[in-house]
């Protein structure tokens, strides 16, 4: 993004992108216990954004980590063992409280619930100068939240990191447990770039 602040204190129609996860899941269950993981040098500047903008939903802080590995540790060892957890990145605004109850339903009956959504371009793959057509009807783009029973989730964090865990289902999949995909929302967008403030902005108002 190239921004002054991280992706996730950028103002998005008038309040910070972190906010609107944290409403929606605050409108799916207002007893759920909210954690945020955050890097320890923007600690002090979440407070001052929470003063500004009347934040009054009640959420726990917990410092981050050196990568998302550690950071989702950090924040799991926070919460007790018995049912689910939802894990989320915040850079993902365009949520709702229906979306969330659904990826959690489809975990209370599977174990696990991750959503993904198919590929509409064509994906090739370089294997050094040649590269080779992938059939997309087996690939999906994966998304959060990703919802796993807490106590498999903390066994599956207890391994080393690698650097080929890019999501929880990674680390989960790594630990020998087993995956149910969901599909996805092709509006649930991550903040990557600059253009997609303005697209989460044009969504979140229809």
């Amino acid at each position: 993004m190239k921004g002054d602040v991280p992706k996730q204190f950028m103002l998005l129609n008038g309040k910070p992108v972190i906010q609107y996860s944290i409403e929606a899941f605050y409108s799916f269950d207002s007893s759920m216990q909210i954690t945020l993981v955050i890097h320890p040098d923007y600690m002090l500047f979440w407070e001052k954004l929470c003063r500004e903008f009347h934040f009054s939903i009640p959420f726990k802080v917990v410092p981050g980590g050196e990568t998302r590995f550690d950071s989702v540790k950090n924040g799991l060892e926070t919460i007790a063992d018995e049912g689910f957890v939802a894990i989320h990145d915040a850079a993902r605004p365009v949520i709702s409280a229906d979306f969330i109850d659904n990826i959690f339903t489809e975990a209370a009956i599977h174990g696990s619930a991750m959503p993904g959504i198919s590929l509409n371009d064509t994906i090739r793959i370089i294997e050094g100068d040649v590269t080779n057509q992938l059939d997309r009807t087996f690939l999906r783009a994966m998304q959060t939240p990703q919802v796993f029973k807490i106590s498999e989730l903390k066994r599956a964090y207890t391994q080393p990191y690698m650097p080929s865990f890019t999501d929880d289902a990674s680390v989960m999949q790594s630990a020998g447990f087993p995956l149910h995909l969901i599909d996805g929302k092709s509006g649930n967008i991550k903040i990557t770039h600059a253009h997609d403030i303005a697209i989460a902005e044009t969504m979140l108002k229809l």
